[in-house]
């Protein structure tokens, strides 16, 4: 079967690169090469059908994430297929199914067979949900079970996997040394950390990283290197512990790719606005250049309810200086389990954050489609704008609550600066 990475280095040009090219108004070879040179990755596994494939990296315009999934106290199929539906119609371009209730395989299954795009996920998730079942402490995880697991994913069609690699027992040694207001935020790199210290072993998928990327190029699963030790307060940005992760990431990230294995880099998390540009040079330089996904970043730690916006902030200036791929983040973040309507607002937001970004960095569909929305409003057209509007739906109801008229908005009325000028240019 067709490996993206392998067949850019020997100078083949896929189906998937041809749709993405397509998608994307650039030259699919330029597209090769970026693939080649491990700076772009296609999110594509090869046993996942009928779906859209996915650029993340250089040259692209910048993505966005949607997380949805279970959680053991909230179970139900129906919500979590109706917040793939909200995030496909905001215009998410991935899923992850970060799911730790229920019946893990059948909700993955669900998820990929409805979402029409590239879906991630978690897998040490799955990996110490079925460890607590069988044997009541993550302590107890075992290794083989572990990579079971991220095998059968790659076998369902899981497109790109977060894996906790830089976790090691050195960098936790620089965690300790340091010291941290939020310790370890990262579900995936507590529970790994847990168990490294209980058993005083090193973590499995650094140890074994041979293994993993076997289980990757297998499927054509592209990596994404967590970031296990990322700041949960803006306090704790690019510290020691976080820049040890992010060295080790680097090298993996090289290995991976000498391998034929696509690889992504994820960082932070909580960072202040002053970092965020720090943040993205040091992952690039360090990574060659890596595709960069990015969690907001949240810019302030004192709006839970609003970290939609924090992130936004943040996405915009981390999109800008180099981040290629935006994890979108809830109202719900810090509270509890997002709703569907939540999904939908926090991908809207995401999309207008990397939308912000891509229009910062020159990209010409994205200058294009601001050009074109102005000519629509100078014009008073109104369906042409809901066509530009990155949420159609919202000037629609909008306007038809409100019942305006075809040529003016309520805040002027009949004093509308453009129709004003409009009519005395017409004079």
């Amino acid at each position: 079967m067709t490996n993206q990475l392998t067949a850019a280095k020997e100078g083949i040009i896929t189906q998937a690169m041809k749709v993405v090219a397509r998608a994307e108004s650039i030259n699919v070879e330029d597209l090769r090469r970026s693939i080649a040179d491990g700076k772009a990755v296609i999110l594509a596994n090869n046993r996942h059908k009928k779906f859209t494939p996915k650029g993340v990296g250089k040259g692209l315009s910048v993505k966005v994430n949607a997380n949805i999934g279970t959680s053991p106290e909230m179970i139900n199929v129906a919500t979590e297929l109706e917040k793939v539906q909200n995030a496909r119609e905001a215009g998410a371009d991935a899923i992850m199914d970060l799911s730790t209730g229920g019946n893990l395989n059948e909700i993955r299954k669900l998820i990929i067979d409805n979402a029409n795009l590239p879906i991630g996920t978690v897998p040490i998730y799955q990996a110490v949900v079925e460890t607590v079942k069988k044997r009541k402490t993550i302590t107890k995880l075992d290794p083989d079970e572990f990579f079971d697991i991220i095998e059968k994913q790659g076998q369902d069609g899981v497109d790109f996997i977060t894996v906790h690699c830089g976790v090691t027992q050195r960098s936790l040694e620089r965690l300790k040394k340091q010291g941290r207001i939020t310790d370890i935020v990262s579900r995936g790199g507590a529970f790994l950390t847990t168990w490294m210290i209980a058993n005083k072993k090193e973590n499995p998928l650094f140890e074994q990283y041979e293994r993993l990327l076997k289980i990757a190029k297998k499927y054509d699963m592209t990596l994404s290197l967590g970031d296990g030790l990322r700041p949960g307060s803006i306090a704790d940005a690019t510290d020691r512990a976080q820049i040890e992760e992010l060295i080790t990431l680097g090298e993996l990230a090289q290995e991976a790719i000498n391998n034929g294995v696509q690889v992504m880099i994820e960082g932070p998390g909580h960072v202040p606005l002053n970092l965020i540009e720090a943040n993205i040079l040091l992952q690039k330089k360090l990574c060659n250049e890596a595709p960069f996904y990015v969690l907001g970043p949240i810019v302030t730690d004192i709006a839970p309810g609003y970290d939609h916006i924090t992130s936004a902030i943040g996405g915009a200036l981390a999109g800008y200086y180099g981040a290629d791929f935006l994890c979108y983040v809830t109202p719900s973040e810090h509270l509890g389990l997002p709703s569907p309507q939540d999904v939908r607002d926090g991908v809207m937001v995401c999309k207008i954050a990397a939308h912000a970004a891509d229009i910062a960095r020159g990209n010409p569909k994205a200058l294009k489609l601001d050009k074109t929305m102005s000519k629509f409003r100078k014009a008073l057209d109104w369906n042409g704008q809901i066509k530009c509007a990155i949420d159609p739906s919202k000037i629609t109801n909008f306007r038809q609550e409100r019942k305006l008229k075809d040529d003016v908005c309520s805040m002027c009325g009949e004093y509308c600066a453009i129709k004003v000028v409009k009519d005395y240019f017409k004079k």
